[in-house]
């Protein structure tokens, strides 16, 4: 199955990519802001643009080792059209903040967004989305999800109160996502994390996200086998000052300038009245997508 990811992703260069590889035209995930800056500039790189995305993904059980290299081809004029079409090769999951801070504007701020989120996924995923919460209680209702109504109703249920346990909500996403991977390679669906909160964690955030690192390292797993985004929502300083160290500075916490990177994230820089867009968080996520695939391209892991 890996080797087929890595075949499907396309092999044209864009030319409105900055230092970072980011996308200068991509839409930012609130309205009408532009996208942060979140590394220091190393070296002008190019990657994919949005119509090189890997198509369908199917199961390949007899799947050859995974190289070094890369094969790359020209996607499909239909696939070539569609900018989501790398939802098909990816298995995409929601940790929601539902702290006390987040109720009110910005509880349904966040609903808006995954209501738009949600028929995009479903087009090219018949599995849904998940979505788990920081402090409510996981229940299967929150799985598979393919309809909007159905998150609408979820968000109607579940009341914001609480604290940011973050840290602790990672670990029992990825924990189990990654004895999936080590047990079967080439079955197991890429993960996204799609984390929205508008604090600081409560918790330790880094123990987690550092220890996924360095058993994806260990098992030399491709690049883009897990990636977690972080967008922030509200103007909390704190909170932003830690999500860029996440994205930033997580190898130097470990001890390890080896240690993959799998963080992004994007805090809020619009002005006030903007909003989080369901269609920006999915451009973000593909900008993640596709700097994790220059790096396995580059042998960089790493920046």
């Amino acid at each position: 199955m890996l080797n087929r990811l890595k075949s499907q992703f396309g092999s044209k260069k864009s030319t409105s990519m900055s230092a970072k590889g980011e996308n200068i035209n991509m839409p930012h995930p609130q309205q009408n802001t532009a996208l942060a800056t979140r590394r220091r500039a190393t070296k002008t790189q190019t990657r994919n643009d949005l119509s090189d995305v890997p198509p369908a993904y199917s199961p390949a059980p007899n799947a050859a080792p995974i190289t070094p290299s890369i094969t790359v081809s020209s996607p499909s004029a239909e696939i070539a059209d569609d900018p989501y079409v790398f939802l098909y090769s990816f298995d995409t999951v929601f940790l929601i903040d539902d702290s006390g801070s987040m109720a009110g504007g910005r509880w349904r701020e966040t609903a808006d967004a995954l209501e738009t989120i949600t028929p995009i996924c479903t087009a090219h995923d018949s599995d849904g989305i998940d979505i788990y919460f920081l402090n409510h209680a996981d229940s299967s209702f929150h799985h598979n999800i393919t309809s909007s109504t159905t998150v609408r109703e979820i968000f109607q249920t579940v009341r914001p109160g609480g604290g940011t346990p973050t840290g602790q909500r990672l670990n029992q996403i990825l924990k189990p996502y990654l004895r999936k991977f080590e047990a079967n390679q080439d079955t197991t669906k890429p993960l996204n994390i799609i984390c929205i909160t508008d604090g600081e964690p409560s918790d330790d955030v880094e123990s987690p996200l550092i220890a996924a690192a360095k058993r994806l390292d260990k098992l030399d797993a491709p690049a883009w086998t897990v990636g977690v985004q972080f967008f922030q929502v509200g103007r909390d300083e704190q909170a932003k000052v830690h999500l860029k160290q996440l994205d930033d500075e997580l190898a130097e916490l470990a001890g390890d300038s080896d240690l993959r990177d799998i963080v992004d994230t994007v805090p809020f820089t619009g002005a006030e009245g903007t909003q989080l867009s369901g269609d920006g968080i999915l451009k973000v996520v593909l900008g993640a997508v596709n700097r994790r695939l220059d790096r396995k391209k580059s042998g960089d892991l790493h920046r």
